[in-house]
């Protein structure tokens, strides 16, 4: 029999039937004897069971989505890195992953909200609802995934940082990079990398990780075995980008074209931008990671939108235009 509770703006139902107890919040009251009827008329069919001998915690099923589900992923290690904050900051990662409430996401939710961005926080949240998920979908722990029933925050408005000519250049030039010379320093193959990314679309990581096979400047392209999606792709290469991959010294017993870390390259780039910002203080702002926004605005004008997609990596148009944008400005001037 379902029982009904009304909770400020919101219905909570609860079904307890042969063994099985499942609850959910609604907007109305309706919506949730909708569910309920559903839910009682599986459990009469036989199509639900109770899931009361699954002795799994949720650190199981963290452990289990690691093994199991993420290592085909392309953030794979952001997930592992994750799941270990999760076991630390969650005081319920020991409980039994069918009695995890939405209430107790909820409350970590609005505790974190206060130390982190909204950004951050729905990350995470998408993180642990792929874990529920696949608690739910692939091993049959658990009927419901609570995430869903937790209200998510506002995600703040995509960045619009672009990248002019001239911050290219002076970055680079405080990284120590001149347009002609061997490039030798950490900070002088950092600042190339700058530069391919604005010329091409690539992410740090994708830059730093790209080894000597993979690099075919004969026939204009650079192979990526696995962008930040899990998919790997090829991405074309203009004059310019092969000229600076071009650059780059080839080292005896040394496969990558860039023998630095990715760690490094972070380090560098925010000691280098806070000196400039000193007497810059437009700098300031300027991350690595903006070049992707204004390689995708410059690229937009060269490539259809399919072809743009391809190239930087993106399944659907709509992630594409996260990193897509051309000024009023801009786009009147290509009226005329």
């Amino acid at each position: 029999m379902a029982s009904y509770r009304k909770r400020g703006a919101t219905w909570r139902v609860e079904v307890a039937k042969a063994g099985i107890r499942e609850s959910r919040t609604f907007d109305t009251k309706a919506e949730a004897v909708t569910w309920a009827t559903k839910l009682e008329a599986e459990i009469d069919a036989g199509r639900r069971r109770s899931y009361s001998k699954v002795q799994k915690t949720l650190a199981d099923a963290m452990d289990e989505y690691l093994e199991k589900v993420s290592p085909g992923m392309g953030k794979h290690d952001w997930n592992v890195t994750r799941i270990a904050f999760f076991k630390e900051q969650l005081d319920f990662v020991g409980s039994l992953v069918r009695n995890v409430k939405p209430e107790q996401i909820a409350e970590w939710k609005d505790a974190r909200m206060k130390v982190v961005k909204n950004s951050t926080v729905n990350r995470d949240l998408n993180l642990l609802s792929a874990v529920f998920e696949a608690a739910r979908s692939d091993w049959k722990w658990i009927h419901t995934n609570p995430v869903h029933e937790v209200k998510r925050p506002k995600d703040p408005p995509p960045r619009r940082r672009r990248v002019s000519d001239d911050e290219a250049q002076v970055m680079t030039t405080a990284l120590g990079l001149t347009n002609d010379g061997e490039v030798q320093t950490t900070q002088q193959y950092a600042a190339l990398a700058f530069l391919i990314a604005i010329e091409t679309g690539m992410r740090q990581g994708e830059i730093i990780a790209t080894v000597r096979p993979n690099l075919h400047l004969a026939h204009r392209f650079v192979h990526i075995p696995k962008s930040k999606n899990g998919d790997a792709r090829d991405v074309p290469l203009s004059t310019r980008a092969m000229a600076l991959f071009d650059r780059l010294p080839q080292i005896k017993d040394e496969p990558r074209c860039f023998p630095i870390s990715q760690a490094s390259v972070d380090t560098l780039w925010r000691k280098v931008r806070t000196r400039v910002s000193k007497d810059k203080p437009q700098f300031a702002d300027l991350n690595f990671h903006d070049s992707r926004h204004e390689a995708t605005t410059r690229l937009s004008r060269k490539l259809n939108v399919l072809a743009l997609a391809k190239m930087i990596g993106h399944r659907d148009i709509q992630s594409l235009m996260i990193y897509y944008d051309e000024t009023a400005a801009e786009l009147a001037a290509r009226l005329d």
